[in-house]
């Protein structure tokens, strides 16, 4: 089943069509989508036709701008049910944690995961529809938004370190700079927020320690369980392991507390191998940094847990069809990655 989103997740798109003289209804007929739809912030609708429309109303209207305009008109309450509980929770970690590990409930498109390292602390934010569709301004918008949050936990004034994304500057950057901040860099290697690790150690500006117990208690009551597979455990092991060089499915099994042919059993029932999600999460994340051209190949080969630059060389020529390098100098030759390329 393709993955859907709540119609929350266009709140304040008829106003902000309206104020760029753009009809909203008639964009959303073209991806069957209705407005009527919106009156119910709770209804599900399909997130690939979401991400499309808000592609169509940034051409319509003019503004490259446009998910973070609408980022701008998000309120807490947008979260549904779940904003309850986040709001109440004491720190800026615990309240942020609550808001990932439960994201599956308010967006089944979005995957956001937390890191920390070296004094700081990367929210990385990624769109999976499953198949390839533009998705610029829905990233940002889903970007802008956990911004938008995190300002509201820590108080008016707070600033991130920089807000990153992967795709290309817009021609006029002042309504990012203006909402997201003075460090605004595209061309980068992930799409997310950058700030300092101790940020997340900070009280929570919004809660009320008189109601956390009954918000978790009324959370308890609703809250839907995702169904976490050995597939996206795996998948998430894969891309922590891979840059330390220990990418492999003894480590992987090590880490899940179980031997490897329990993780290919499991696997297999997926009708997934390690090698078709290591492929996969390399291919992922190859098509972000090879298009950084601030990252080496070398760097890159490193980041992917390749052995030399040849190696990596050969796999990315049988993955796309191309040398890396040819493939960073012209857009023209890239291609749909293959899906049968072996480890």
């Amino acid at each position: 089943m393709k993955p859907l989103v709540r119609t929350a997740a266009l709140s304040g798109y008829v106003e902000l069509c309206r104020s760029l003289g753009v009809d909203p209804q008639e964009l959303m007929t073209r991806v069957g989508l209705d407005t009527a739809a919106l009156a119910a912030q709770d209804r599900w609708i399909s997130g690939a036709a979401t991400v499309e429309l808000l592609e169509l109303s940034a051409a319509a209207s003019g503004h490259e701008d446009f998910g973070v305009r609408m980022a701008q008109l998000r309120r807490f309450s947008n979260l549904g049910p779940v904003s309850l509980v986040v709001r109440e929770e004491p720190d800026v970690r615990s309240a942020l944690g609550l808001l990932i590990r439960h994201q599956h409930m308010y967006n089944e498109v979005l995957h956001a995961r937390l890191s920390e390292g070296d004094g700081l602390a990367t929210l990385k934010v990624d769109l999976r529809l499953g198949e390839a569709i533009a998705a610029r301004q829905a990233t940002e918008l889903a970007v802008a938004a956990f911004l938008r949050i995190l300002r509201e936990f820590r108080a008016t004034g707070w600033q991130p370190l920089s807000v990153w994304f992967t795709h290309p500057a817009p021609a006029d950057t002042a309504t990012h700079r203006r909402f997201l901040g003075p460090r605004v860099e595209f061309g980068r290697e992930f799409n997310g927020i950058v700030f300092y690790a101790d940020d997340l150690d900070a009280p929570n500006a919004m809660a009320d320690p008189l109601l956390l117990e009954y918000a978790r208690r009324y959370f308890e009551a609703i809250a839907v369980p995702r169904d976490t597979t050995v597939a996206d455990q795996v998948r998430e092991l894969i891309e922590v392991l891979l840059p330390s060089g220990r990418c492999s499915i003894e480590q992987v099994a090590r880490s899940l507390g179980v031997d490897r042919r329990t993780v290919h059993r499991h696997l297999a029932a997926s009708g997934e191998t390690f090698s078709s999600l290591l492929n996969a999460t390399r291919t992922h994340l190859a098509e972000q940094f090879v298009a950084n051209p601030r990252r080496s190949l070398t760097e890159i080969a490193e980041l992917l847990g390749f052995s030399s630059l040849s190696a990596f060389s050969r796999w990315f020529r049988e993955r796309f069809g191309c040398s890396p390098r040819a493939w960073r100098g012209d857009p023209g030759v890239r291609s749909t990655p293959r899906t049968d390329v072996p480890k």
